[in-house]
């Protein structure tokens, strides 16, 4: 069952100048995520978990290191290429669901597809498809004002899945939902990625809701303090499991896979600027 790297980060560096002091949001973070395998990145506020998750969706850039996504390193691209590759490769599913109240379920679902420009029927039963899949097919014609929570961030996990992304980014998914409903959207998420063998990175606070996943990274004051590995995440990544363990844990880090046909050193100008996600 060895899985494949489909994300490589190496000694990640956020430093934010605020007034005289500097402050290191991540410090030197290097790890990998495989194919096929559910990952928490588990920390309280202020640790760098939501800063580590923009700078791997390419919504914030590192002041240094390296992120290599499906053999692409996007820490090199400039904005218009990062807009480029979210909408071709990325997924999100947010904690406050971000669904358009003007649009029904199914319009809401398709929305992604409609900025690739899929004629209407076409996005709408790739919409459909997946609506069924996480148990909402039935909220199709719904605003998501008559959605229960639960139902709203089913429909945002069929939003995130329609474009059929290489990864999805989950930000604390289930934050605004009841202790009964976080099990069941946990569970639809581990299914998803056991039977789509899909990649899906999950941030959160809560340890309960980061034992469900294949891999544990633990992140204080912006380092890795641990990796835990539950029993398919140590089938997934094999023998390379031990060797990520002394990677992110200070062992020594080695640089990614280079990309065929690129110099061994780039560098370019970053303007420290938030990101719209407007695409």
């Amino acid at each position: 069952m060895k899985g494949k790297r489909i994300i490589e980060v190496r000694d990640l560096y956020k430093i934010y100048q605020v007034g005289s002091n500097r402050v290191h949001a991540l410090n030197g973070v290097s790890f990998d995520i495989y194919k096929g395998e559910f990952v928490a990145v588990v920390g309280t506020s202020g640790s760098g978990k939501s800063t580590l998750l923009n700078m791997l969706a390419g919504l914030e850039p590192p002041t240094k290191g390296t992120i290599q996504i499906a053999g692409k390193r996007i820490d090199r691209m400039n904005e218009r290429q990062l807009v480029a590759f979210r909408r071709n490769n990325v997924g999100f599913i947010f904690q406050s669901y971000n669904l358009l109240n003007t649009m029904n379920g199914i319009e809401n679902v398709a929305m992604p597809l409609m900025f690739r420009g899929v004629p209407k029927a076409k996005r709408e039963k790739q919409a459909a498809k997946y609506m069924k899949l996480m148990n909402v097919l039935d909220q199709a014609k719904h605003m998501p004002n008559q959605m229960s929570g639960g139902q709203q961030q089913r429909i945002g996990i069929a939003r995130a899945m329609v474009v059929e992304p290489k990864i999805i980014f989950a930000d604390e998914p289930t934050g605004n939902l009841d202790s009964h409903t976080t099990m069941d959207v946990l569970h639809l998420m581990q299914r998803l990625v056991r039977e789509q063998q899909q990649t899906l990175v999950m941030v959160t606070h809560d340890n309960t809701l980061a034992s469900y996943a294949d891999k544990q990274i633990r992140i204080v004051d912006g380092k890795i303090v641990s990796l835990e590995y539950g029993e398919r995440g140590l089938e997934i990544e094999g023998e390379d499991a031990e060797a990520e363990k002394q990677l992110s844990l200070g062992a020594g880090a080695q640089q990614p896979q280079q990309e065929e046909g690129e110099p061994e050193t780039a560098s370019r100008e970053r303007k420290e600027q938030g990101v719209s996600e407007n695409e």
